[in-house]
């Protein structure tokens, strides 16, 4: 595998994005999802919001995406860390899932990461 191919985005929650956490690493592909809370025509950033967990997306890539605050979207991208510890996500592909069950899309996030950690510990079950 050489470098410059493109990594799956992880699935993560907008709570599992702080400074001591695994994902939160300089070009990380991940897989995001919140609701929109606002976003700027001028600088291409959105901000999605999860709880009182938030992210900002630089979507200057995102031609066909329309925005809309309130909305739920999710994104696919880089994580980029600013010098004081900010993150953005470099979205690469983005779209709007307006009527997800976030609880329901949650609780099968927790199911995934636990049958990986098992099947990762115990590959031949």
């Amino acid at each position: 595998m050489t470098s410059s191919e493109i990594k799956s985005g992880a699935l993560v929650s907008l709570q599992d994005l702080h400074p001591s956490s695994s994902y939160f690493k300089q070009g990380a592909s991940l897989r995001v999802t919140g609701k929109l809370q606002e976003y700027s025509v001028e600088t291409a950033i959105a901000t999605i919001i999860d709880g009182s967990d938030s992210l900002k997306i630089n979507s200057q890539h995102l031609r066909e995406l329309s925005f809309r605050v309130g909305s739920i979207y999710q994104f696919i991208g880089e994580l980029l860390i600013q010098p004081d510890n900010e993150a953005v996500l470099q979205a690469r592909v983005g779209r709007n899932v307006d009527g997800i069950d976030l609880n329901l899309y949650y609780q099968s996030l927790q199911l995934l990461r636990q049958f990986q950690a098992h099947h990762l510990k115990n590959p031949a079950t």
